[in-house]
């Protein structure tokens, strides 16, 4: 079901979404300063582009210098991609099949809007990881 959802997604507008973060990171990139929030886009990029199956959590080492640089993110590329997701997310509940995917689309608005001190994992773990958790 993850793998038909993402599928949809894409066509729909993972890919669009993909291409803003990717735009974002990529002249965030030019300027040496602000290397650090293209990296992070270049992250949410590749969460936007297939999400399914995948989650965002904080980051329990993650301090006040991600605050203030979520801040700066916010002026330079956040507002754009949150509304972004926003438009879409409304575009895709138009539709009934639509409906999980805006839903999923309003989801990411959070991390658009601060992605330092976030991370992205798997809902749904392997069997080394389940090995690893019962030996714990």
């Amino acid at each position: 079901m993850r793998t038909l959802l993402n599928l949809i997604w894409l066509v729909l507008s993972g890919f669009w979404l993909f291409l803003g973060y990717l735009a974002a990171g990529i002249l965030l990139c030019v300027l040496i300063v602000t290397i650090p929030w293209g990296i992070a886009s270049f992250r949410i990029a590749a969460y936007a582009l297939w999400p399914f199956g995948r989650t965002v959590v904080a980051k329990p080492t993650s301090g006040a210098f991600s605050f203030i640089g979520n801040v700066i993110w916010v002026i330079l590329a956040g507002w754009w991609l949150a509304l972004a997701h926003i438009v879409s997310g409304i575009a895709l509940c138009l539709t009934i099949i639509g409906i999980p995917l805006g839903i999923a689309d309003f989801k990411m608005v959070p991390v658009s809007l601060a992605p330092l001190g976030k991370q992205i994992v798997s809902n749904r773990p392997g069997a080394f990881d389940q090995a690893v958790a019962r030996r714990a």
